[in-house]
């Protein structure tokens, strides 16, 4: 604790030019350097979002028009529908001499080449059919390890049942094995002869999978990334490296999902990997890419970006100690020139000869010295001590008037005995002059603002009796806070209400209601007096010259009186032109007068008070 308050003094007593370096750093280079940074994990991270989701749908596409081309591939064994020739051979009992049993291999081994192995097939490698013992073939090129015994050992059971839909062998699960080790599936599909629901044969067509390296050729262009297919064993059909067609992946079991992308864990380069599977062939299509690969031409901007910044950084900070240097200097020399005029020498010409802001400072201070001494000496210290002369006057004073009725009718309820109302007005008066003269502060607790006037109009009801009613409305969120208000701003308004009305009027009913209202000027909530009377009202001639007092007249003056025009200029002085006294009457109906004023609590209000308080009738 006591470490961290030595850096803070030293930071506080440090030189001026010290600090304007630091604020240079801290202000630029410090925040570029964390936009910089944000901006890089931001982008990168957007990249791998946007591959991540890009690339499911990739391999969605890839893994429909591979669907697609296999289910072209199974309905070749139907071609051999189109020759009566054909399917007479294989209606054929296997019973026949050797001479037509090889004529009819001939025959269908060449309409097998003609057909399957066309032009129109590039991808079909061999064409293998089994039918009642008899085994045909064609081939593009050699292979070995496919035969009739062999084509017949591991499907026994399909050969020999009709099955409609074509199953796919992998490599693993067979002999076959062309030359070079060229990579293949095995379609097999049964022959069946719909007429005589018999199963004629079974073909076996051998595709080589260069039809995947089509379907991902105008695509796949990054040499870093790995695309492979495989089955859900993790066997590799297919892989963009040849070498690794026919291995396992190892990592299959722990893949988190099936369709999406997810970024491997554990040891080694981190790789995003995107993956989905097919529903109807049973593979696994996956696309890797190592994270650094995606985001190389990014880390080279990086790169560059940070040299650059680098070297911005260190001529801009060679320019900013020069620049503040440029400051500091004519600073210090006003600062030993300030010194001078702290310790009286007034007299002296404290002018500097550069024409800028720090010139202009120390002439405009050379100024001030004159003037200042001029203002404090004269009006500015008599001003201030009649200001507060003229306000401790005003707290001080209750009308006059008031207190001799009041005391009247004290005087009158001894005379008749009334102890209890006796002592009521008493306990009264007693508070309301504790009020006046015992808190000199120009702001006051809402809620003893509200009990003086409750006092007050409780004095006055002892006095007029049924000529006067009276009722306090105080809204229930005002009563729960601790608000503030001016001194002495309703008791003029009710004063002028009691006297004005019983003047005319036999009884007179005043209602006051409090609470908050939005300000249209501000928009913030303020405290709002509402006082209505049923008296006289106000003539509109009078109404008039009322309005433009309120609006023009913001001094107060003793010889006004204390009345709605002094009111309403404490209310301006001490909160500005938007708060104050708003009045409406009808004449020979009665008068509203409104009361707007800030919610502030103590702190704001001590904060927020400039004016006088006084207290008096109109």
């Amino acid at each position: 604790m006591i470490s961290r308050l030595r850096e803070r003094l030293k930071l506080r007593n440090s030189r001026l030019s010290s600090k304007l370096i630091m604020t240079y750093l801290l202000l630029t280079v410090v925040p570029m350097s964390l936009l910089g940074y944000v901006s890089y994990a931001q982008f990168t991270r957007s990249i791998e979002e946007q591959i991540g989701e890009y690339m499911p749908r990739f391999l969605y596409q890839a893994n429909s028009n591979i669907e697609q081309r296999i289910s072209e591939l199974s309905a070749l064994p139907d071609l051999l529908f189109n020759s009566d020739d054909m399917i007479a051979i294989l209606r054929r009992d296997e019973e026949q001499s050797v001479s037509d049993l090889n004529k009819d291999i001939f025959s269908l081994n060449s309409y097998m080449s003609r057909t399957y192995l066309g032009g129109s097939n590039p991808d079909v490698l061999a064409v293998f059919l089994l039918s009642k013992n008899r085994f045909f073939q064609s081939s593009k090129i050699a292979y070995t390890g496919f035969d009739r015994d062999q084509a017949i050992a591991p499907y026994r059971y399909e050969l020999n049942n009709l099955v409609e839909k074509p199953k796919i062998i992998l490599p693993s699960e067979t002999s076959l094995r062309f030359t070079n080790d060229v990579p293949y599936v095995l379609i097999m599909k049964q022959i069946a002869d719909t007429d005589n629901r018999r199963i004629l044969g079974t073909m076996f067509i051998a595709v080589q999978l260069t039809f995947i390296d089509r379907i991902l050729h105008d695509f796949e262009k990054n040499d870093k990334a790995d695309l492979w297919v495989m089955n859900r064993k993790g066997e590799r059909l297919y892989h963009t490296d040849p070498e690794k067609i026919g291995t396992y992946d190892p990592d299959i079991n722990r893949y988190p999902i099936l369709n999406g992308s997810f970024r491997t864990t554990g040891d080694g380069p981190k790789r995003l990997v995107s993956v989905t599977e097919s529903a109807q062939l049973d593979w696994v299509f996956v696309h890797s890419i190592p994270l650094k690969y995606l985001t190389e031409k990014t880390d080279l901007v990086r790169n560059v970006t940070i040299f650059v910044f680098l070297g911005i950084v260190l001529v801009t900070t060679v320019l900013s100690v020069v620049f503040s240097l440029n400051i500091t200097r004519p600073l210090k020399r006003l600062s030993r020139l300030m010194k001078n005029a702290e310790m009286g020498h007034f007299q002296v010409d404290h002018s500097l000869q550069s024409r800028d802001e720090v010139g202009s400072l120390a002439r405009s201070f050379n100024s001030m010295i004159t003037t200042t001494r001029e203002l404090i000496q004269t009006n500015y210290r008599i001003e201030i001590r009649q200001k507060e002369a003229e306000l401790y006057a005003l707290q001080s004073q209750i009308n006059p008037h008031f207190i001799y009725n009041t005391l009247e009718t004290i005087s009158m309820a001894v005379e008749e005995q009334e102890t209890d109302t006796v002592v009521d007005m008493v306990t009264l008066l007693g508070r309301m002059l504790r009020f006046s003269v015992g808190n000199k502060a120009k702001s006051v607790p809402l809620a003893d603002e509200v009990q003086h006037i409750r006092d007050f109009l409780t004095i006055q009801k002892y006095r007029f009796e049924e000529r006067l009613t009276f009722d306090i409305q105080l809204a229930a969120d005002i009563e729960r806070e601790n608000l503030y208000s001016p001194k002495f701003i309703l008791q003029p308004i009710v004063e002028n209400a009691i006297k004005h009305g019983l003047e005319t009027h036999k009884a007179l009913d005043i209602q006051i209601g409090i609470g908050k209202e939005m300000s249209l000027r501000s928009g913030k909530l303020d405290v709002v007096y509402r006082i209505r009377d049923n008296g006289p009202g106000i003539p509109a001639e009078k109404m008039l010259e009322l309005e433009e007092a309120l609006k023009s007249d913001t001094h107060i003056d003793k010889d006004s009186g204390f009345g709605l025009s002094n009111v309403n200029a404490r209310i301006v002085l001490m909160h500005g032109p938007e708060y104050g006294i708003q009045l409406h009457s009808i004449y020979g109906k009665g008068t509203e007068v409104i009361v707007r004023i800030p919610a502030l609590n103590g702190t704001e209000a001590l904060a927020d008070s400039g004016g006088l308080e006084g207290e008096g009738e109109r």
